[in-house]
């Protein structure tokens, strides 16, 4: 306990330090809005080969739309696709692109589209989205400006994947806007809205910007010093950071978002973890209430199930059979399994660093202890027997939480809940995609792959003069929104 304090008195200082750095070189409140996304350099890179942080996914909402994109409340609209129509059997998405130029002056065309959507799809894709896109069966350019999607079951959720910053389009790494990148000060690019061409279609009059990729202890103090009116990107795992800095209640604000935020089991083909019955005791050990409540958080309750109630997909999803036990007795049930093993396990949990991540792993690491589990907290990419996922579901789609347990992952897994998945992909109702999702979360839920702990956590310091800000249950903030129209 004393080195977490003083670790906690070191980022305090490290923190005030910063303050004292910034102070007295702000940004004008009339100028670009200054914001401060978590994370590395906001890279223009490709979805379809590496993941995209809070930096770079905020650059690509902004500089390279997809066909549709999110507004300020999380709902859809158009982007690089004026219009849409939906077959009456819900296996055909017809697109009319609108009229717009790459940054070289060029014509966008169907085709060019079609072509980065279909490699987003495709075997070679790394994309984080491709799992639930396997529905797609084709995408085809109908003419210059008009491309369909075709599907091979109904899927009524398919604009919110597509409005995703994975799914924004580039040529030769450039996007269509609205805004266009350029090289900022200190590092920042400014984000900013060319003057349309005549005959091209007026872009909204939209405030530039200015985006940084920084940590979240520069980003909090920047903002806290008022060089930074937006600080995007925020997890669990910085959260104590920017409640160090004492800064505004008000300006603290809270997705709702869905998602999976626990631990996920590797796949054991031996030792304890092997057992269901030894995963499903460290999940029924867990004081998930005392979690959320040292957590904080606003609205954020327990969660023991690996599906939330989603009203398309999968109406009736429940708790965990144990959830409703009192904790005093589910850990009696707990302690007698894992007393019957020949040997008591240690386990290693792979988890961010970060002083949220940090305390979240102690009380974990005490819940375990008084069953007779033993943890050790190890970095992300290093060996584990448990790893931290902590993601924000792209769309309203049962299958983006089970197929994170399908058997090609390296994690714990049914293949009869594989089995269940590829007749829910191809399903030709959604009453029978529902049974098919149903059984899937079934036999996971007997497996016990994953130890659900709440939903995600994402939080972001909002500046007044942001007014158009709004959170939202995929947390996503596109630079457009942020000002409202009468700004």
């Amino acid at each position: 306990m004393a080195s977490e304090t003083a670790r906690q008195a070191f980022a305090f200082f490290t923190l005030a330090a910063g303050l004292s750095l910034l102070a007295g070189c702000g940004e004008s409140e009339t100028g670009p809005i200054a914001v401060s996304a978590i994370g590395g350099p906001p890279l223009a890179g490709n979805p379809n080969l590496q993941l995209l942080d809070a930096p770079s996914a905020f650059l690509a909402e902004a500089a390279a739309q997809g066909l549709v994109r999110f507004d300020s409340a999380g709902e859809i609209e158009p982007a690089l696709a004026q219009s849409w129509i939906v077959s009456d059997d819900g296996l055909r998405y017809t697109f009319r692109v609108r009229r717009t130029q790459w940054a070289d002056g060029s014509r966008v065309t169907a085709e060019q589209v079609a072509s980065r959507l279909r490699a987003a799809v495709s075997r070679a894709s790394r994309n984080p989205l491709k799992p639930v896109l396997g529905v797609v069966e084709n995408v085809v350019a109908m003419t210059d400006q008009v491309l369909e999607i075709s599907l091979r079951g109904p899927r009524p959720n398919l604009l919110q994947l597509l409005a995703q910053p994975e799914m924004a389009i580039r040529l030769d790494g450039r996007g269509t806007g609205p805004y266009r990148e350029a090289p900022g000060p200190g590092g920042a690019i400014l984000l900013s809205v060319p003057r349309p061409d005549e005959d091209e279609e007026p872009s909204p009059e939209l405030p530039d910007i200015l985006l940084r990729g920084e940590s979240a202890a520069f980003a909090v103090a920047r903002f806290a010093a008022g060089e930074a009116e937006l600080v995007a990107g925020g997890t669990i795992g910085s959260l104590p950071i920017a409640r160090a800095a004492g800064v505004a209640q008000a300006q603290l604000l809270f997705d709702p978002a869905a998602g999976l935020f626990g631990l996920a089991f590797t796949a054991a083909e031996d030792g304890p973890l092997a057992d269901p019955a030894v995963r499903r005791a460290m999940s029924m050990a867990i004081d998930r209430q005392g979690l959320v409540a040292a957590l904080g958080v606003p609205g954020l309750q327990p969660r023991t199930g690996l599906v939330p109630v989603i009203a398309d997909e999968l109406p009736r999803a429940a708790a965990a059979d144990w959830a409703a036990a009192p904790l005093p007795m589910r850990r009696q049930l707990a302690e007698r399994t894992i007393a019957d093993l020949d040997e008591k396990p240690r386990v290693r949990v792979a988890m961010p660093d970060g002083p949220g991540y940090r305390l979240l792993f102690a009380y974990l690491r005490r819940d375990w202890r008084l069953i007779g589990v033993e943890a050790d907290r190890v970095a992300p990419d290093a060996p584990a027997e448990l790893r931290m996922i902590d993601s924000v579901a792209p769309a309203m789609l049962a299958s983006w939480y089970l197929r994170h347990f399908a058997c090609d992952t390296g994690r714990v897994c049914d293949p009869a809940a594989d089995q269940a998945l590829e007749a829910a992909r191809v399903a030709p109702s959604q009453a029978e995609r529902q049974a098919r999702l149903a059984e899937a979360a079934a036999i996971l839920s007997g497996a016990t792959p994953f130890i659900t702990l709440a939903s995600p956590v994402r939080w972001s310091l909002v500046a007044p003069r942001l007014t158009g800000f709004r959170p939202n249950l995929f947390s996503r903030h596109p630079a457009g929104t942020l000002i409202a129209e009468d700004f």
